[in-house]
């Protein structure tokens, strides 16, 4: 499949997230607030309130992620952003600082169900990498899953090691066994 039809996440584009969310938030009322919040954050707020912080941020004039779509519809999402924009990074195990760079992080994906294993993963990555590009950005760096396994696919949210790959990314370090960090860096001009 070809994706062409990946945007920033503007105020006019929230109606595309909701739908492809769905009620609930994409998962457990989750509205791509799990990094952006502290744990304590995290635990004291509703999905609804998650949901009006997301809203918050995109209304503020800052897009948080892309959205993909086939034709008119929502089908792919990807969150990523400066570093420091992801308050629960600061405590990762996972995903550690490996130096003093400054980087983007990828930190979610969410592909609705008929379009998962079709390469969108890869095109979001790659349009995510234009993106960061645009916005300053001189290394992008994400926390995939090395292995599936039996995980169901909502558990793989930060993507696979394969579609990082293939979008370009090399690993650069690994804290956990089966957690790399892969980067991709922008050449220079």
């Amino acid at each position: 499949m070809d994706f062409q039809q990946i945007y920033p996440l503007t105020s006019d584009r929230l109606p595309g997230l909701e739908a492809l969310f769905g009620a609930h938030g994409a998962f457990g009322g989750c509205w791509c607030m799990f990094f952006r919040l502290s744990n304590k954050d995290w635990g004291a707020q509703s999905g609804e309130e998650r949901k009006a912080g997301l809203h918050r941020i995109v209304d503020s004039g800052t897009a948080p992620g892309l959205l993909a779509y086939d034709g008119e519809k929502p089908v792919g999402w990807i969150s990523l952003g400066p570093r420091p924009d992801f308050k629960r990074l600061e405590r990762s195990r996972t995903a550690k600082p490996i130096d003093d760079q400054p980087v983007w992080s990828v930190v979610c994906f969410f592909v609705e169900k008929s379009y998962r294993r079709k390469g969108l993963t890869v095109a979001l990555l790659k349009a995510g990498i234009d993106f960061a590009r645009q916005h300053g950005a001189v290394i992008v760096e994400g926390y995939p899953v090395d292995a599936a396994g039996d995980k169901p696919d909502p558990w793989v949210y930060q993507g696979l090691v394969g579609a990082f790959k293939k979008a370009g990314f090399i690993e650069a370090g690994r804290h956990l066994e089966n957690r790399p960090i892969m980067r991709y860096y922008m050449e220079p001009k």
